[in-house]
């Protein structure tokens, strides 16, 4: 049962690529210019893209947008926890929150690099701060969602403080993290896309404006298809972590 529908979700997924293909085909027709080639012409631009050109700008990429989740993670996880659990800092945490989660994070990119510099940190620093305000908030709600009395089970088992952290507290804030980054992640991408255009000759968003300055619109339409298979991936990946720790869900 649980094969065959698995084996219905990847049909569907390549029927709904194959009809964005031909719907690509038919604007490529009608439009009939440069700046639109084929779909054809686009993957075999992708086959002839050097291997270690690739890897290295995909790999730049992944390395910056694992490291910002990480930071994000570590931070809000420990900061949506104090929250959840604590009424105290949570009144303390909670007005700082929600004045400076408004704030659009894309406009805080020259801030960021005015004292951060082109480099790395910037680019790892923007993704952070693009996850960090909705684990904060999401785990928090999630921690403070779980009733008391499944805490209060655990104490009459004699659980220490331990066990009820990775038994009740964890698995609470774990759904509600997944779910989070799943949601803004594509926001994340995105974010990374604009920082890989300053300081820096290696990135897909390099990648794909280097090809856009040169003209060559197969080869920038083959990063921008890349670009999205790299969050296609990460997509599953989450789905697979969900998969994996979230058994108990289902």
């Amino acid at each position: 049962m649980v094969k065959k529908r698995k084996l219905h979700q990847v049909f569907r997924l390549l029927l709904v690529f194959f009809c964005m293909n031909v719907v690509w085909y038919i604007a490529y027709l009608l439009m009939n210019h440069p700046i639109l080639p084929s779909p054809l012409v686009v993957y075999q631009a992708m086959g002839e893209l050097g291997g270690r050109d690739l890897a290295l700008n995909v790999g730049y990429s992944l390395m910056r947008i694992f490291a910002g989740v990480l930071l994000a993670l570590l931070i809000g996880l420990m900061i949506g926890l104090l929250m959840g659990r604590s009424a105290t800092w949570n009144k303390l945490l909670d007005p700082v929150v929600y004045l400076t989660y408004p704030v659009p994070k894309i406009a805080l990119l020259p801030v960021v690099m005015l004292f951060f510099g082109l480099g790395e940190t910037s680019k790892i620093l923007m993704i952070m701060l693009i996850l960090l305000f909705q684990i904060i908030i999401s785990v928090r709600d999630g921690v403070k969602s779980i009733p008391d009395n499944t805490y209060d089970v655990l104490t009459s088992l004699g659980a220490g403080s331990a066990q009820k952290f990775w038994n009740v507290t964890l698995p609470g804030a774990l759904s509600v993290i997944l779910s989070t980054i799943r949601i803004s992640l594509g926001t994340a991408i995105s974010v990374l896309f604009f920082t890989e255009i300053y300081g820096t000759d290696h990135g897909m968003g390099f990648f794909i404006m280097d090809a856009w300055l040169r003209l060559d619109y197969p080869e920038m339409y083959a990063g921008i298809m890349l670009f999205s298979l790299v969050g296609f991936v990460l997509f599953l990946l989450v789905d697979l972590l969900d998969y994996k720790f979230m058994k108990w869900r289902n």
